[in-house]
């Protein structure tokens, strides 16, 4: 026989009414009463349905974050962070892959997954700001990344024009000249790419320095992506004494390809990244790159999104803070 609530508050000695509250996070209960509470549920095994108290209350506990893709390393460790901020605020998070697809993403904004849950985290990469807020419905969102910026929308933004430039200068300040650009279109001036292409362009002109077209080199952002761009350079006889990969996987991707070449890093090819995702410590020779403010993005996106979930009193002012970056300095750009 299933185990009921009414199970749990005789295990528990209190009221069925004091067990639904500890069971929705209701603030107002004694220390000692809630954990007797828990250990009642521990006990009995008891499993709350999850249906019905959504039905019940309109509150779910869960945020729903939708990315594009887990295998890119940024996004997963990322999720992580959002996950472990959201467990310590009694939330927890369930993860949609779009693929970059707009059917996808807009599913995500309307569907079933968004009736799951009571708020989205949202990295669009397909969709624009009309599309977002045409499907968006009631229910709080907060974007993430640079692809969609509005004044309508709350987001939690990376600071990539001026750590891109950080980068390059970085690497301008060891004599490089022939900076390589992996990832980038020339000409892009919107989204992460275009957003870290410009902050490239920046330092380049404060340090005097041409900007040359031809070092700016398209593919995906992947590991691959990065590798087959700097075989095409190379290729190419396109001359460059360093790269900056628009993510960490373009750079470990690029190193790969320069150490097969035969190629000394950084003696002669420094390369450089961004995002800081684990690998680039390990890296060998290890990557110097920027850490974005991974996880004060994952604490503020959460924080903003169960504010607005949580809030009894009409929506404040649009929210768009950014996160601070470092960069760290390693072996493969001293």
């Amino acid at each position: 026989m299933a185990v009921t609530m009414n199970d749990v508050a005789r295990v528990a000695g209190v009221s069925l009414k004091t067990v639904s509250n500890v069971i929705n996070n209701y603030e107002f209960i004694r220390p000692t009463t809630k954990q007797r509470v828990l250990d009642a549920i521990d006990e009995l095994g008891y499993e709350t349905n999850l249906t019905a108290r959504s039905l019940r209350s309109g509150k779910t506990s869960m945020l729903g974050l939708v990315l594009a893709d887990l295998s890119i390393p940024y996004y997963a460790e990322l999720a992580s962070d959002i996950m472990k901020v959201a467990w310590a605020r009694g939330y927890r998070v369930l993860v949609e892959q779009s693929g970059n697809e707009p059917d996808h993403e807009k599913a995500a904004l309307q569907g079933q997954f968004r009736t799951l849950t009571d708020g989205l985290l949202f990295i669009p990469l397909a969709l624009d700001a009309e599309q977002i807020i045409a499907a968006a419905g009631k229910k709080p969102l907060v974007l993430l990344g640079e692809y969609v910026q509005d004044p309508r929308l709350d987001m939690v933004l990376i600071q990539n024009h001026r750590a891109a430039a950080a980068v390059t200068t970085h690497l301008l300040a060891g004599g490089r000249r022939r900076i390589a650009v992996v990832g980038a279109h020339d000409g892009d001036t919107t989204g992460s790419g275009g957003l870290r292409l410009e902050g490239y362009k920046a330092a380049l002109a404060d340090a005097g320095v041409e900007y040359d077209p031809a070092l700016v080199v398209p593919c995906d952002w992947r590991r691959d992506g990065g590798a087959d761009a700097i075989a095409r350079l190379l290729d190419s006889g396109v001359e460059f004494d360093a790269v900056f990969g628009l993510n960490d996987a373009l750079a470990l991707g690029a190193l790969h390809e320069l150490l097969v070449r035969g190629k000394k890093v950084p003696q002669q090819v420094a390369v450089a990244g961004f995002d800081d995702i684990d690998e680039a410590r390990f890296a060998s020779p290890s990557l110097t790159t920027v850490a974005p403010g991974r996880a004060e993005i994952a604490e503020r996106a959460v924080e903003l999104l169960i504010n607005r979930i949580e809030s009894k009193t009409p929506a404040a002012k649009v929210q768009q803070p950014e996160a601070a970056f470092e960069l760290r300095v390693r072996q493969s750009a001293p």
